[in-house]
């Protein structure tokens, strides 16, 4: 190492330093601090816990919990401000064997650390008075003794007030309220035995009773009609328990956001066990869908590590691969021992509502397709073909002429592949394979784009769709709004979780279920967006996928040549708003290659 004149470059970082540091691999933002503090309320043995959430246009102002657990003694509350001080273990050892939620001891010190925290507490079943402490940036100011119930209320106000950099990248108050409903929904589901309230603004947004049936939990969370479509599953082995809800195959997601998993009662994030649900499913969903699995597993604690993140979030699991199986075996069984037959479901769930008869209104003129087809020779049309055909007459109404600079020759279809793939030929004699998805999702695109940029017009709904969803994703939707009203999407709060749907865009003709809604909450909750792409263009890239025509639905031959009649109209016809080619082309000589010919 160098140094000059013998004086070291290494140095011990004071104590706030530190405590910032350590704070800022604990808590990230609003919502890991009401998970630490709800966790310490668990271990405390609370029948019930409080959260209070009070918030400005600006963002999240402070944060209360408030439990009925054993409280603390003032002695005790005056040590659990200081780093790694905890009631949960006195060895090394015990981290072999770890029975709470809590055991650092870091929690209350990191929180104090970056903001100000008003702490009152009463031991249950003494006569001993409350006490109150508050500590702000890492420093006591004041302690005393104060009249309060048992039990315990930590108040957080001005987080990252001293830490700027980390105040700064806060998200939204929409969003940040968001994570906090993700956290509270699997800490609720982990633990029915407690009665949880949130308020936010002194307003209600999430109640659930204790309870000894987890599905009276899940009822609550995610309505009454979630609860119809679950299977039961239990297992016991010599190391493990599992028990709790699968969906069946007819209910499922995009996205894993509604896996919940508990070990030993902990709220956790593990890809092994969703990667074993996902496999007990084998062929009963596909690829891109994964069910609601809501399981809380008890595994001797010595193979589970929660010692991994200083957030707890994930675990290590000893004899991974044999839990693994295990989980995948018993879901197999469950979902096999039921009758998997889905339930007609009526158009009023499927749909967000009809446009009058099958009339579309594009800017003054007036499009009726209720006119009878011509008389003559047609082919047979099933429903799925009778939806294609509706697609096709959407996209068919900004097309006009060909544009001279079109980018594409005319081509010929001579047929369909697989439901996925369009043949044709060009007039020089070339082979096309166009991938009808793709093709349609860019022609969706451009005419989403350039309606925007015009004077595009919403589909008023005759009578609005009502749309419920979870708190989390409620929250996010309300961030949403203005984005989605450029794209021709009108949506009206009506409720905590409850939005009207006043009128979608005009491009999507008639919308065949909500699912393109499901996405773009989806999408737009990751957390790790692209940075690149806008929330707009995510928005204008999800309503062309989703109003598109699928992959593997059956076309006619006349249905495939107004496909690709089409693309000839757009600006790019040659990858698909996500950079997926729309096409390849052969040529004569290519194929004599191929086979040898030449």
């Amino acid at each position: 190492m160098k140094t000059m004149n013998n004086v070291s470059t290494i140095h011990v970082l004071d104590e706030a330093t530190v405590n910032q540091i350590a704070a800022g691999e604990v808590v990230e933002r609003p919502a890991s601090v009401i998970k630490e503090l709800v966790e310490n309320a668990i271990d405390a043995g609370a029948h019930s816990i409080r959260i209070d959430i009070a918030s400005s246009a600006e963002g999240i102002v402070s944060v209360r919990i408030s439990d009925d657990g054993c409280g603390m003694s003032p002695a005790d509350a005056l040590i659990a401000f200081t780093r790694h001080a905890t009631s949960k273990m006195t060895r090394i050892d015990d981290l072999n064997q770890i029975r709470t939620l809590g055991f650092r001891g870091e929690a209350l010190a990191s929180i104090a650390a970056v903001s100000r925290v008003t702490l009152i507490t009463r031991l249950r079943g003494t006569g001993v008075s409350g006490m109150k402490v508050v500590v702000e940036g890492g420093k006591l100011l004041q302690t005393g003794e104060i009249g309060a119930p048992e039990g315990t209320s930590v108040l957080v106000e001005d987080l990252f007030f001293n830490t700027p950099a980390r105040k700064k990248f806060q998200k939204s108050k929409n969003t940040e309220i968001a994570h906090i409903h993700a956290i509270l929904e699997g800490i609720c589901l982990a633990h029915p035995e407690i009665s949880f309230r949130l308020y936010s603004n002194r307003s209600e947004q999430l109640v659930t009773d204790r309870t000894t049936h987890l599905l009276d939990t899940i009822a609550r969370i995610y309505g009454s009609d979630i609860v119809k479509e679950l299977i039961p599953i239990n297992l016991v082995l010599p190391f493990m328990k599992i028990s709790g809800y699968l969906s069946r195959p007819s209910l499922a997601r995009k996205d894993t956001s509604r896996m919940m998993i508990a070990i030993n009662h902990r709220y956790v994030s593990s890809k092994v066990i969703t990667a074993a649900i996902k496999e007990g499913y084998g062929t009963l969903l596909s690829k891109d869908l994964f069910p609601f699995a809501f399981l809380s597993l008890v595994i001797d604690t010595r193979l589970v590590d929660v010692n991994v993140h200083p957030a707890k979030k994930q675990v290590r699991l000893s004899r991974e691969k044999e839990i693994a199986k295990a989980i995948s075996e018993t879901v197999n069984s469950a979902l096999l021992g039921h009758d998997l037959i889905p339930d007609i479901v009526t158009p009023s769930q499927l749909h967000l509502g009809e446009s009058s008869e099958d009339t579309v209104t594009v800017s003054d003129l007036q499009y009726d397709f209720t006119t009878p087809a011509p008389s003559g020779i047609s082919e047979a049309i099933h429903s799925d073909t009778a939806t294609t055909d509706r697609q096709l007459r959407q996209t068919e109404l900004s097309t006009g002429t060909v544009p001279l600079d079109s980018k594409l020759p005319s081509m010929e279809v001579i047929g369909q592949f697989g439901g996925i793939y369009i043949l044709a030929t060009t007039d020089t004699g070339e082979l096309v394979l166009i991938d009808q998805h793709a093709v349609h999702e860019r022609i969706l695109y451009e005419q989403v784009i350039a309606r925007t940029a015009g004077d595009h017009r919403s589909q008023e709904m005759i009578v609005p769709f009502i749309l419920h969803r979870t708190l989390q994703e409620a929250a996010i939707l309300r961030d949403l709004l203005p984005a989605l009203a450029r794209e021709g999407f009108i949506l009206e709060e009506f409720g905590k979780d409850t939005f009207l749907v006043r009128a979608i865009p005009v491009v999507l003709g008639k919308l065949e279920d909500t699912s393109i809604i499901d996405e773009m909450i989806h999408d737009l909750i990751s957390e790790e967006p692209v940075r690149s792409v806008n929330t707009r263009e995510r928005i204008t890239r999800i309503i062309a996928c989703r109003g598109a025509i699928k992959a593997g639905t059956v076309c006619t031959r006349e249905q495939c040549q107004r496909l690709i009649n089409q693309i000839r109209y757009t600006k790019n016809p040659f990858t698909c708003p996500h950079g997926r080619p729309t096409m390849l082309r052969f040529s004569r000589a290519d194929l004599d290659t191929m086979f040898k010919r030449s």
